[in-house]
């Protein structure tokens, strides 16, 4: 980046200017013109390119090929090519001429000792044909796209301490530099040249509050030779030459894009003239880079499985069973939090969501800590932060969350593409209230973090007709070989009362739903003829429907869906304190591990020694490829107002897809 430097020449002194390689630099010569000067001409030693440009309506001409008539609109630019050997070895000589003399009039020389510098990082442009006309000073989205990616260093390497990597000013272990982006600042010029002028590394006062550099100052297989120089409190650095021509820094990332935030970041390097002691430093040139901060991005459940997360409690060693049976049929490792840590409490889909950071050089989970706060609250930090795995969070300061702030009521489409806009990595799903009511909403915080990540634009459903207001009691996704390579489950009170129908039609109306649900005194009995008979809960799941079928509306329109998208689970709802319960366990509110579906057990009307809505669920699953597995929540989760995607957390593999390749 040019500073537009001017130079003005004497006639009485040769004059000495420092220029940066490849950068343009204006020679003044109107500031001392000998008496009756018509003409110029302006030549340089070899090296040193010097224009002429007449105006702005007229190109630029090579000042060597001939005499200039003197005008003072002129503009002399001098680009010299390669740094300096020596100060002062290379220079510019301007003649004055007047039509009645022969010889010059007058003669000024410029000196001039060239030095490059650059300030240097990945711009990751594996994309583009031609990388040399990047401008580091730009961030560009989209696979022709450039620019610098930098990593929150939010994990902890170092086992030995308590906090995440950048919550201190220290590198405490090797492996922590591999999370950090490097920049390179490379010098070429004479050394003398450094007795007068100095580098300095710089960032603004708002960046330094995002970033921090460290900067390798001795061995670099030493943890104490990386020293603490930008960021925070610190706004600038003047760069030592203790490698000669190349400094190397390591970048940390200390803020996720945020409200306020949109997640750019800038260093500049400056070069400055401390030549003259009556006057203040000068600069000469800056050189810029641009870094964007990595989104955290979520994996929706048609991505394969890595890990699953469980809670053992007091009452649910069945279902911990069934949740470790399928995940080793799936290839899956499993993690159980003990009773000790999780305090009783189950619900560990709620506590955090899995996600991932990525950057060219590096890829690492980053578990998002859900302000719910309940008593696994210690688990994400505590258990889960450790080498390679990071963790962020966000709580409102007053405190104001709601059990829309669990994070049940936060899922992800897999990738779509809607309006004519692709989602190649899906988008966010939230819920939330209707538009214009005053109904609970997710807290402020977190929707201001998931809109900022910018590469999985939310959506916001309406789930506060539902007693707990979490997305995943109405909706999922299982993967599918065909059409969009997934399905979307709605719960679906209309398919279940049409197939109760068909049931009684076909003279099975006495079959009996929770018909053994073992050990609960609590749970009577009911046949297909009571449930198509009781018009309070008939009414209620048609409005139940009416509430879904608005959010399929919106679904189809925000992630580009049709009903052939879509497919219909049996479902019934029941009103408790004027909000939404499942009736029987939420069949849609499953467990997906690659092929492996780990449903809740709804105890259904047994027909023919089958229960008619696992039948139904495997005839519109199975034909995909899907394996059901009924796993029996009813006791442990289904009378606690949840089912077994609530009760267990997913690692996932991300996608191969790299966010820096889409368009936001």
């Amino acid at each position: 980046m040019s500073l537009q430097r001017i130079v003005r020449v004497s006639l009485e002194h040769p004059t000495s200017a420092v220029c940066v390689a490849g950068v343009e630099t204006l020679v003044d010569i109107y500031g001392a013109v000998p008496q009756g000067t018509e003409m110029f001409e302006v030549y340089g030693t070899p090296g040193v390119d010097i224009y002429i440009s007449p105006s702005m309506e007229k190109k630029r001409e090579r000042a060597d090929t001939r005499r200039w008539h003197f005008d003072s609109g002129f503009k002399i630019i001098v680009v010299v090519n390669s740094p300096s050997n020596d100060l002062n070895d290379s220079h510019v000589q301007i003649s004055y001429h007047s039509s009645h003399e022969p010889l010059p009039l007058a003669y000024a020389v410029l000196y001039l000792t060239c030095v490059d510098i650059t300030l240097d990082c990945d711009l990751n442009c594996e994309g583009r044909q031609d990388r040399s006309f990047v401008d580091k000073r730009q961030w560009v989205w989209g696979p022709g796209g450039y620019g610098a990616i930098l990593l929150v260093n939010c994990d902890r390497d170092n086992l030995n301490c308590d906090n995440q990597d950048n919550c201190d000013q220290r590198v405490h272990c090797l492996q922590d530099l591999e999370d950090m982006s490097v920049m390179v600042l490379r010098t070429q010029g004479p050394a003398a040249l450094f007795d007068d002028h100095k580098l300095i590394l710089h960032t603004s006062s708002r960046d330094a509050k995002r970033a921090r550099v460290f900067h390798a100052c001795g061995p670099e297989d030493s943890c104490e030779a990386y020293r603490h120089v930008l960021g925070q409190d610190k706004l600038s650095y003047e760069v030592p030459r203790f490698h000669g021509d190349e400094e190397r820094f390591f970048v940390e990332g200390l803020s996720f894009p945020d409200a306020g935030f949109s997640g750019l970041i800038s260093f500049h390097v400056t070069l400055l003239d401390y030549s003259n002691e009556d006057f203040y430093q000068s600069p000469i040139f800056t050189d810029t880079v641009v870094f964007r901060v990595a989104p955290w991005i979520m994996t929706p459940s048609t991505l394969p499985p890595l890990e699953v997360y469980v809670c053992q409690v007091k009452n649910n060693t069945g279902f911990v069973d069934s949740v470790a049976e399928l995940a080793r049929r799936a290839g899956c490792k499993l993690t159980i939090c003990p009773q000790a840590e999780n305090r009783n409490d189950r619900w560990i889909q709620d506590e955090m969501e899995m996600g991932y950071i990525q950057a060219p050089h590096k890829t690492f989970p980053v578990v998002f800590d859900s302000p719910r706060n309940g008593e696994l609250q210690d688990f994400p930090y505590k258990r889960i932060l450790g080498p390679d795995f990071g963790y962020v969070t966000r709580e409102p300061r007053d405190n104001s969350v709601s059990r829309l702030d669990s994070f049940g009521n936060l899922e992800v489409s897999p990738p779509v593409v809607a309006n004519g806009k692709e989602y190649p990595l899906g988008r966010i799903l939230i819920g939330g209230n209707l538009p214009g009511s005053r109904g609970r909403r997710v807290t402020q915080v977190v929707r201001d973090f998931l809109h900022a990540q910018k590469v999985q634009p939310p959506v916001e459903l309406f789930v506060d007709w539902l007693t707990v207001g979490h997305v995943d009691e109405f909706l999922s996704f299982v993967p599918a070989p065909d059409g969009k390579g997934f399905r979307m489950l709605l719960a679906s009170p209309s398919a279940c009362f049409k197939l109760f129908q068909e049931k009684q039609k076909w003279g099975h109306g006495r079959a009996l739903l929770f018909q053994g649900v073992a050990g609960n005194q609590q749970v009577n009995t009911i046949s297909i003829n009571q449930v198509l008979a009781n018009r309070n809960l008939i009414s209620y799941n048609k409005f139940v429907q009416s509430c879904i079928d608005w959010n399929r509306e919106v679904l189809k329109r925000e992630l580009g869906l049709t009903d052939c998208d879509i497919i219909d689970i049996p479902q019934l709802f029941k009103m408790e304190r004027r909000k939404a319960l499942a009736f029987f366990p939420d069949l849609v509110n499953m467990l997906v591990l690659g092929k492996h579906l780990g449903i809740p057990k709804p105890f259904g009307p047994i027909i023919n020694g089958r229960c008619c809505l696992e039948e139904k669920v495997r005839s519109l699953l199975e034909p995909l490829g899907l394996h059901c597995t009924f796993i029996d929540d009813f006791t442990s989760y289904h009378m606690l107002h949840g089912e077994v995607h609530c009760g267990t957390n997913v690692r996932r593999q991300p996608f191969s897809f790299k966010w820096w390749n889409m368009v936001p």
